[in-house]
């Protein structure tokens, strides 16, 4: 059952999109400007700091509490968004709070969007990105992370990264993963009534705008199809209530077979990424915490 301070927060949240309604967006550019100005509001965690980075040629936010030691470990993080809108920028509020809780360094990475950028697009430039962060890094003290389409590219990277002879980092954290972009999970089914910000139509035409001819069950695409032999420890989020269920399921149920160390909980009455509302329940604050343990266990 769902916190008081949960279901206070959801009908806060509620109240507030009923007073203010989206505009009618006229193109996608534009939606991603809107939603990229709204979110970039949140304020940074207190005494985090944020500096802009060029990695290979990828925009980067790098984030860090004030005085972090320069060998903290670090998070490479790929924000949601269904593979066509959110930002580095708009994810910095959620990703500052990431830091602090870790007494970590954050690095969010501002991957290409589809329609414009199809498929392998978001890979490469994650690839990029990290190659960068590996050259400055020792890649056992970075863990790669994302949410939602992230949550679905930082494991596609852990496999390109293995598969590329990349230094492999210390672990990967999904968090309400889109795992798996032929939508076939049961859970489009089962959740649909519960499900309020994702839905099947909705990843039916985000996997079709990011995809272009490319097949869904590459690995690289969907990673519940890949390989997972010999990669570290994951740990995947799901939310009981959100259509993802079964792509994170998924997923585990994969690495596990391959023999990783995965670590799969379902947060019960959670929505997609409910992670994004730390602090203000205890569900996010549990799962943030999770995440910043498991990220200094595994680079210890």
């Amino acid at each position: 059952m769902a916190s008081k301070e949960f279901l206070d927060y959801q009908t806060a949240m509620a109240k507030q999109a009923a007073a203010n309604p989206p505009p009618e967006f006229k193109s996608e550019q534009e939606r991603r400007e809107h939603i990229d100005k709204m979110l970039s509001q949140r304020p940074l965690a207190e005494g985090v700091v944020a500096k802009e980075i060029v990695a290979n040629g990828v925009h980067t936010i790098g984030l860090a509490p004030e005085g972090v030691a320069e060998n903290a470990p670090g998070i490479c993080y790929f924000h949601g968004g269904g593979y066509r809108i959110g930002s580095a920028r708009a994810w910095q509020h959620f990703g500052s709070h990431l830091a602090k809780a870790g007494n970590c360094h954050v690095l969010l990475v501002d991957y290409r969007l589809a329609p414009e950028n199809v498929f392998p697009a978001a890979v490469d430039d994650a690839t990029s990105a990290y190659s960068w962060l590996v050259s400055n890094v020792p890649s056992e003290r970075i863990v790669l992370a994302g949410d939602s389409a992230g949550g679905g590219l930082a494991p596609a990277l852990y496999l390109a990264a293995r598969d590329k002879g990349l230094p492999l980092p210390a672990g990967c954290a999904c968090l309400s993963p889109w795992s798996d972009l032929t939508n076939s999970g049961e859970s489009f089914s089962s959740n649909a009534g519960t499900d309020m910000m994702f839905s099947k139509e909705m990843a039916d035409d985000a996997a079709a705008s990011y995809l272009g001819s490319e097949d869904p069950r590459n690995p690289y695409a969907s990673p519940v199809f890949g390989n997972w032999s010999g990669l570290g420890p994951l740990l995947i989020h799901a939310g009981s209530t959100e259509v993802l269920l079964d792509d994170a399921a998924n997923l585990a149920d994969a690495a596990r077979k391959a023999g990783v160390d995965v670590r799969h909980r379902v947060f019960e009455a959670m929505p997609h990424v409910w992670h994004h509302g730390y602090p203000n329940f205890p569900e996010a604050v549990e799962a943030v915490e999770e995440i910043a343990d498991f990220v200094n266990e595994v680079t210890s």
